[in-house]
Order: structure tokens, then C-alpha cells, then sequence
């Protein structure tokens, strides 16, 4: 299986492996993304800017987006597969907002 460097603004590099959720991802090296729903495109605290291409947009991620009137500001980590490098920025960091991540996200 190919792996995918995710470059994440004030945090070192890493290699995931393609198809990786990736918030569980950022989570499991060391960035304290948000996810209060547990990664079921509900809170939209996983928020991520990416550089570049976006990856492909399911229809769960763009449901919320538009139900919340935020399509296009920003993207759901939660709901992205890792498919390529990735640069991004992390829009809500759990440390910065006081809380825990959030519950337990699921591969």
C-alpha cells in the first residue's frame, strides 16, 4: 500500500498510509485536531485548510458543509482519505479551545 506525506503548519511531517481517515491520522502523530463528534461530520471541529488540490468531497462532508452555510471555507479532516500529500493548516486545535479532542474517531 503507497503512503502520502501530510505536511501540517506547526507540526513536523509524517507518512500515513493511503486511505487513512485523516483526522485519525493528524491524531495518531502528535496534532491535537478537534473532533467532538467523533468524526461523524456533525460538530464540523475538524476543520482543515489544504494547499492545493482538494481531495475528493463525499457527500456526507458537503451535506454538512452546506447544511452549516460554510461549503468552500473549509474541509472536514474527518472525512477526507488520505489519497495524496497533503499540506494543511488544522482550523481548531483542541489545546487552543480548551477541550479534549473529542470522542474516540473510528478507522
Amino acid at each position: 500500500m503507497a503512503s502520502y506525506k501530510i505536511t501540517a503548519e506547526g507540526f513536523e511531517p509524517f507518512e500515513v498510509e493511503e486511505g487513512t481517515k485523516l483526522a485519525l491520522a493528524l491524531e495518531q502523530n502528535g496534532v491535537d485536531v478537534s473532533h467532538r463528534c467523533g468524526g461523524q461530520a456533525k460538530c464540523t471541529t475538524c476543520r482543515v485548510s489544504i494547499e492545493g488540490e482538494d481531495p475528493a468531497m463525499g457527500d456526507v462532508e458537503r451535506d454538512s458543509l452546506v447544511e452549516d452555510g460554510v461549503l468552500g471555507q473549509f474541509r472536514l479532516s474527518c472525512q477526507i482519505r488520505v489519497q495524496s500529500d497533503l499540506n494543511l493548516k488544522v482550523l481548531m486545535l483542541a489545546s487552543e479551545k480548551g477541550w479534549e479532542p473529542g470522542a474516540e474517531l473510528e478507522p
